[in-house]
C-alpha cells in the first residue's frame, strides 16, 4: 500500500465522510417533530412543476400578526414544496400569482366581486379559487377575516401536500361549530395527567422570560385543523393558576397563540374563594364569592384581553362543586358567566359527575343535568363527554345528547390514549369520532345524530363546539406513539366539519406525514381503520366495560373487587355469574335505557334488536344466549377476544411490509411499539377469557392457541407488570 502522509489521509476521509453525510438522510429528518407539516419537496416532477407554474410569486399584505403567521407559512411551506424560494410581490406581474387576503386587506381581493360567495363562509371560513384579473391566472385565497386567510392557507398547502391537482381548485369551507378546543389535563408541576409523551408542554420555571419555539409550532398545528382553543391547564385544578404568578406567563402563552386564531381558556378550581380569597366558603349564592369571582375574573382579562373563559370540573372525583353548598350545578357555573359576561368569556362546565350513591353511575349525568335545562346563562355550555361512562374503548353515545334543548352543549371525545394502550398500542380513534358524531339520537326524527346536536342544527344552541383531551408532550414526536398524531389530526379536522370521514382523513394524515405513494397508503391505512376496533376486541368486546386495573388504567384486571366505590371496581360492570354476564339497564335493572329517545331505548332495551357491540352494556344474559353470528355467548366472547389478537398480529406483518418504503426511524419505532402491543393483547385475551370463564365453566374451544398460564398468574401479573401513570406517582 502506498504511503500516505496523514493530514493528506486525514483531509481524504473528511471528504468521504462528509459526502457520505451529504448523501444520507438526516439523522434527525423524521423524528415525527413535524407532525403532518412536513412540506417535503413533492416527489412527482410533473406535479410540481404545475404547482411551480401556478404558485409563481406570493401576492399579501402584512397587515397584522396573523396575516404575518400566513406570509411566514406559505413561504415556508411552498418554498419546501415546491423545493425553490417563494418570492413576495406587492402586485400582480405575470400569470400565476397566489394573491391571500381579505377585502378589507387586499385591493386585488375586494376588486374580484366575492362579496356574495364570502357571505357565507362567515368570520373563519375561506374561499380558494382559480381565477382571471386583467389577463392573469390567479389563485385565491380570500376571506373576511384574516383568520380565514390562515385557515385557507393550511387548506391549500394540504392540497399540495397531499397531491391533488389545484388545476381548477374551487373550495369554500366554514366550520360547523363554534368552540373548536383542545384540553390538556397539564399540573403545574408539569406532570401531565394520562399524558404519555413526556413533561407537560409549559415552561413554567422559564416563562414569561424564555418563549421555547415549540409553543409556536404547537400553536400552528392546531391552527392547521381550524383549532381556535386551548385550555391548557388540568381539570382537576390548581387554584394557584388564577394568581399574578402564573398569569404573567399564561399571558405570554396567549400572546404567542392569538395569531393563529387560538384563545386560551383556564381549568379552575372551585373553591378559589376559600384557598385564594380566604373567604370561609365559595358557596355560589354569597355575595362575597360572586365578588372575588368578578375580581378575579377582571384581572385574568387585565392579563388576557381576549381570554377564552373558564373551564370547570366540579363536584366529580372529589373535586369540589356546588352540592357541596346545597346548590346545583346551574348555580356554581352560573356565578362564573356573571363574572364573564361583560367581557365575552364562556363558562365550559363538565358534566362528567356522579355520585356514589347512585345505583347506576351510567345514569347520573343525565339525572343531575336534565332537571336543568334552560336554567344555565346564554354564556355556559355543558361539556359532554361521549358516552355516559368515561371514554371507554366502545361507549352507547351518551343520552344526554339531545336531551337539553335549552342548554349549549358540546361533546368532549378523548385523543389521549389512557384507555387504549397508553404511548404503546396503535389505535387510530378517527373510526371511533365518526361512530360518536353519525350516532342517531332519534329526538326530532330519523337523521337527528349527535354531530347535528352539537351543530347547533337540531336545537337554537348559541355555543355550539367540540373539545379534544390531548397529551402532548415534552417527547420529541410530540405524542409518545406516531400514531397518536393521527388522532389529534381526525379530531381536529371533524370538529371543523363533523362530516367528514375517518377513513379519508387517515389518508390526508397518512398523505401529510409519511408518504403518497399508494404501496403505503392503502396497507397503512388498512391498519388504522381496523387497530380501534382490535383494541375494542382484545380489552372489551360486546359491551363489556371497565375491566382496567385501577390508578394506571394499562393492563387487564376483570377481577377487581372491594374499592372504596363500587363503581371503580370491574366487578360493578360486568357483574358475571355462573348464570351469565352484563350490566341489566333494562326495566328488569336500573332502566338506564329509559333516557333514550323510545326509538332507541326500543332497540337498546330489547334482546332481538340490540346490535352485538352494546348487548352486555343494557343486558345480563345467559352464557348460551344465541348470539347473531350463530354461535352462543360464551364462544361470541372468545372470538372477539381471539379476534383483537389476530388483527394485531395481522398490523404487525402488514407494517413489516412497508420496511424500506418509509424512513427507517419511524419504521422501527412502530414496529417495536407493535411487538409491546401485541404482548399486552394476549395478556388482556387471557386474562379476560380465564376469569370469564371461571363463571361459565365452558370450555376454549381447542381451535384456538391456549392460555401459557393459569388465571393466579395472570392476576399476579397485575402488580408485577404495568406502566405507570406518573401523575398517580
Amino acid at each position: 500500500m502506498k504511503n500516505i502522509p496523514i493530514n493528506s489521509l486525514f483531509k481524504r476521509l473528511t471528504l468521504v465522510l462528509f459526502i457520505s453525510l451529504m448523501l444520507a438522510p438526516s439523522s434527525f429528518a423524521e423524528d415525527g417533530y413535524r407532525m403532518w407539516l412536513r412540506y417535503d419537496k413533492v416527489n412527482d416532477n410533473e406535479l410540481r412543476q404545475s404547482y411551480k407554474d401556478q404558485l409563481q410569486h406570493l401576492v399579501l399584505e402584512t397587515s397584522s400578526e396573523t396575516m404575518s403567521a400566513t406570509k411566514s407559512e406559505l413561504k415556508m411551506g411552498l418554498g419546501g414544496l415546491l423545493d425553490r424560494p417563494i418570492e413576495v410581490c406587492s402586485g400582480i406581474n405575470s400569470d400565476g400569482a397566489l394573491v391571500a387576503g381579505t377585502p378589507s386587506n387586499s385591493q386585488i381581493i375586494s376588486s374580484l366581486e366575492l362579496e356574495d360567495a364570502l357571505k357565507e363562509v362567515g368570520p373563519e371560513g375561506f374561499l380558494i379559487r382559480r381565477m382571471d384579473h386583467s389577463g392573469n391566472k390567479l389563485t385565491v385565497i380570500a376571506a373576511n377575516e384574516d383568520i380565514g386567510v390562515l385557515y385557507g392557507a393550511f387548506h391549500l398547502l394540504r392540497e399540495l401536500q397531499t397531491e391533488q391537482s389545484i388545476e381548477s381548485i374551487d373550495v369554500k369551507s366554514a366550520p360547523r361549530v363554534r368552540h373548536r378546543t383542545v384540553n390538556h389535563w397539564d399540573n403545574l408541576d408539569r406532570l401531565v395527567e394520562r399524558g404519555y409523551a413526556g413533561l407537560s408542554l409549559w415552561e413554567w420555571g422559564t416563562l414569561p422570560d424564555y418563549k421555547h419555539p415549540r409553543y409556536t409550532d404547537y400553536a400552528r398545528f392546531n391552527a392547521s385543523l381550524g383549532i381556535n382553543g386551548t385550555a391548557i391547564n388540568n381539570v382537576n385544578a390548581n387554584p394557584e393558576i388564577l394568581t399574578d404568578q402564573f398569569l404573567e406567563k399564561v399571558a405570554v402563552l396567549a400572546d404567542i397563540f392569538r395569531p393563529y386564531g387560538i384563545q386560551v381558556y383556564l381549568s379552575v378550581f372551585f373553591d378559589s374563594p376559600v384557598v385564594l380569597g380566604g373567604l370561609d366558603t365559595a358557596d355560589p349564592l354569597d355575595p362575597e364569592v360572586q365578588e372575588f369571582w368578578n375580581e378575579i375574573t377582571d384581572k385574568v382579562y387585565s392579563y388576557i384581553p381576549d381570554f377564552g373563559g373558564y373551564l370547570v370540573k366540579a363536584d366529580s372525583e372529589g373535586q369540589p362543586g356546588p352540592h357541596g353548598y346545597g346548590r346545583d350545578h346551574a348555580d356554581g357555573a352560573n356565578v362564573l358567566a356573571r363574572a364573564l359576561e361583560p367581557h365575552g368569556g364562556l363558562v365550559i362546565w363538565r358534566a362528567f359527575v356522579y355520585d356514589p350513591e347512585q345505583e347506576d353511575r351510567f345514569r347520573e349525568a343525565y339525572d343531575e343535568f336534565l332537571p336543568l335545562d334552560g336554567r344555565f346563562m346564554d354564556n355556559v355550555t355543558v361539556q359532554v363527554k361521549n358516552g355516559p361512562i368515561d371514554f371507554q374503548p366502545r361507549e352507547p353515545f351518551s343520552p344526554l345528547f339531545g336531551a337539553l334543548p335549552n342548554t349549549n352543549t358540546i361533546l368532549e371525545l378523548q385523543i389521549t390514549q389512557e384507555y387504549f394502550g397508553f404511548n404503546f398500542h396503535l389505535a387510530y380513534k378517527g373510526t371511533y369520532y365518526e361512530e360518536v358524531l353519525r350516532d342517531d339520537t332519534r329526538v326530532k326524527g330519523e337523521g337527528t345524530t349527535v354531530g347535528r346536536i352539537i351543530a347547533g342544527e337540531v336545537f337554537d344552541y348559541e355555543h355550539t363546539g367540540m373539545a379534544g383531551v390531548i397529551n402532548p408532550g415534552t417527547d420529541r414526536n410530540w405524542t409518545g406513539h406516531p400514531f397518536v398524531q393521527s388522532s389529534w389530526y381526525a379530531y381536529g379536522r371533524m370538529a371543523w366539519d363533523y362530516t367528514l370521514g375517518a377513513e379519508e382523513l387517515a389518508e390526508e394524515w397518512i398523505r401529510m406525514t409519511f408518504s403518497n405513494d399508494e404501496k403505503v397508503i392503502e396497507p397503512m391505512k388498512e391498519i388504522m381503520m381496523e387497530s380501534k376496533e382490535a383494541g375494542v376486541n382484545y380489552r372489551s368486546p360486546l359491551g363489556l366495560t371497565h375491566l382496567y386495573a385501577q390508578g394506571h388504567h394499562y393492563g387487564p384486571a376483570p377481577w377487581t373487587a372491594d374499592l372504596p366505590r363500587a363503581d371503580w371496581t370491574a366487578v360493578y360492570y360486568h357483574q358475571a355469574t355462573e348464570w351469565g354476564i352484563g350490566y341489566d339497564r333494562t326495566e328488569t335493572g336500573s332502566n338506564a335505557v329509559e333516557q333514550f329517545h323510545p326509538e332507541v331505548a326500543a332497540v337498546f332495551g330489547d334482546l332481538n334488536k340490540i346490535p352485538d357491540d352494546y348487548l352486555l352494556w343494557f343486558h345480563h344474559v345467559p352464557w348460551d344466549h344465541p348470539m347473531n353470528s350463530g354461535r352462543i355467548l360464551w364462544d361470541e366472547l372468545v372470538h372477539k377476544y381471539y379476534k383483537g389478537v389476530e388483527t394485531v398480529r395481522w398490523m404487525q406483518e402488514t407494517w413489516d411490509s412497508l420496511e424500506g418504503l418509509i424512513d427507517q426511524e419511524r419504521f422501527e419505532h412502530v414496529k417495536a411499539l407493535l411487538s409491546i402491543q401485541e404482548r399486552d393483547a394476549v395478556r388482556w385475551r387471557n386474562s379476560c377469557v380465564l376469569y370469564f370463564q371461571s363463571f361459565s365453566g365452558m370450555p376454549i374451544p381447542e381451535e384456538y392457541e391456549q392460555p401459557e398460564h393459569d388465571l393466579q398468574h395472570y392476576i399476579e401479573l397485575e402488580n408485577i407488570i404495568h406502566v405507570p401513570d406518573p401523575w398517580y406517582n
